[in-house]
């Protein structure tokens, strides 16, 4: 009898058997495509202009080789042509001691950080993460797509060998397949154009100067796109980064908008029967809590949705000042306090941890950005050995909250990466409870339904984007 590690093998092998056939079947019959246009035509590079660092890019036969070299920041080998709507193909190999990746849509303009290349890549990760094919922001937002959302997309990444990569960039939508296997699927308008760039990544350590990356087969297509598309998975979720809009999808899925960018329909005070009438400010599709005295729902006061929720899926982007408290709380019963302070309800906690005094109270971190506040600590559930990599964009940055409730079932999502996860009916929660601030509250964390909470702590933060979808 064949044991389990034999099997496993076994379906690995077999996968990876059909992934090749896949390839190889796709490939010919794209090629007799006459909308594909080569990326490259010429002997040399002149189709190219280097940006950035100073990594070395030569033509070897069909294939185009970059070599990292010691100090140098990012090195991008640029098209000289711009290309707005496209589907890309290439090949890539890459030295597994390092990190690569092809620019899309991207931009180098003097007055954005003098130059610095910024913009969509379609990230090459060999690495214990396997995030290849997911999509970084380079220079600007960064992680907009990790594959923290779609682990069985990591497994398509084949490491020491080439690997076929397909991006469809198509609208306000980019898609990308690793190897057949469907990767990315993200919605966003921030740019609509720019060049394609091949990136060989800075290095810290000087002993892997000299590692090489491959690109061969480059081809664009910017004609029949429609005709072209390929099917997208069911299965792989989209992520969409339009601000205050909903995407097809999502409304196929049964998400509403919570927030129209424009009034404050839907919200009221916590404590009163009618919106705040000053210090939340609704201003340039923003929903913003405006500083006071940096003390706990002694300002204008919280808000609170006018509808109950039970078992959702909530999500809002956030921007923080420095030092600043806020949370957005759920389950809330603006009954259970009418004296001073915020309502009482489960927390997401939004701070600034390295500069508010509340980081360091607590138990063990489980007041941090993230946390289920007073309760659990936010850390990086997705990678292990990263746990204390939580993701967090920084003050001044948008960053993505995202709740999920499910019979009971609770997690915690920071910029697409699991950061808490419970049970709010065990033994485990209850004890956590009768060890934090809210032991005094009965039944905390219980009820059936209740509000969801954005608090006033005194500190100017932003909020939008703020969307549900109950289940």
């Amino acid at each position: 009898m064949k044991s389990d590690h034999q099997v496993y093998l076994g379906l690995r092998t077999f996968k990876y058997f059909f992934l090749c056939v896949l390839v190889a079947c796709v490939r010919p019959v794209m090629a007799a495509n006459e909308n594909w246009q080569p990326l490259f035509t010429n002997n040399d590079l002149s189709d190219f202009t280097q940006l950035g660092g100073e990594a070395t890019y030569h033509i070897d036969g069909d294939t185009i080789v970059g070599t990292s070299v010691a100090n140098s920041p990012n090195s991008f080998l640029t098209t000289n042509s711009i290309y707005s709507d496209f589907i890309l193909e290439y090949d890539i190999w890459i030295d597994n001691r390092i990190n690569s990746g092809v620019q899309i849509r991207s931009q180098s303009i003097p007055s954005y950080q003098n130059g610095r290349v910024h913009g969509y890549q379609v990230e090459a990760d060999p690495s214990v993460r396997a995030y290849t094919g997911g999509i970084y922001d380079e220079g600007r937002r960064k992680w907009l797509y990790p594959l923290s959302v779609n682990p069985a997309a990591s497994e398509a990444f084949r490491n020491g060998s080439w690997n076929s990569i397909r991006v469809e960039a198509i609208g306000n939508h980019i898609r990308t397949w690793v190897n057949g296997v469907m990767a990315s699927r993200l919605v966003d308008a921030m740019d609509a154009k720019g060049f394609i760039a091949l990136q060989v990544h800075s290095i810290k350590d000087p002993s892997l100067a000299g590692a090489l990356v491959k690109w061969r087969g480059l081809r664009i297509m910017t004609r029949d796109l429609e005709a072209n598309r390929w099917a997208a998975s069911p299965n792989v979720p989209e992520i969409s980064m339009l601000v205050n809009q909903l995407t097809e999808k999502e409304k196929r899925l049964g998400y509403k908008l919570l927030f129209d960018g424009k009034t404050n329909k839907g919200w009221k005070s916590a404590k009163l029967s009618e919106f705040p009438k000053t210090g939340w400010l609704i201003k340039d599709g923003l929903l913003t809590i405006q500083a006071t005295n940096g003390e706990e729902s002694a300002g204008p006061g919280d808000i609170i949705t006018e509808q109950k929720y039970s078992n959702f899926e909530f999500e809002l982007e956030f921007k923080i000042t420095e030092g600043a408290n806020s949370g957005i709380k759920y389950f809330v019963d603006p009954e259970l306090n009418k004296g001073p302070g915020s309502a009482i309800g489960l927390e997401f906690q939004i701070l600034d941890d390295n500069n508010h005094p509340d980081a360091k109270k607590g138990v063990l971190g489980n007041r941090t950005v993230g946390s289920a506040y007073d309760l659990i600590a936010a850390k990086n559930l997705i990678h292990p050995g990263q746990a204390k990599r939580k993701l967090f964009n920084g003050v001044g940055q948008w960053n993505k909250a995202r709740i999920l409730v499910n019979d009971g079932k609770v997690e915690h999502w920071l910029n697409n990466i699991k950061v808490v996860e419970f049970d709010r009916h065990s033994q485990i929660f209850q004890a956590l409870v009768n060890y934090s601030k809210y032991k005094d509250w009965p039944s905390f964390g219980q009820l059936p339904e209740g509000n969801i909470l954005l608090q006033d702590h005194g500190n100017t933060v932003h909020f939008r984007s703020i969307k549900i979808r109950e289940f």
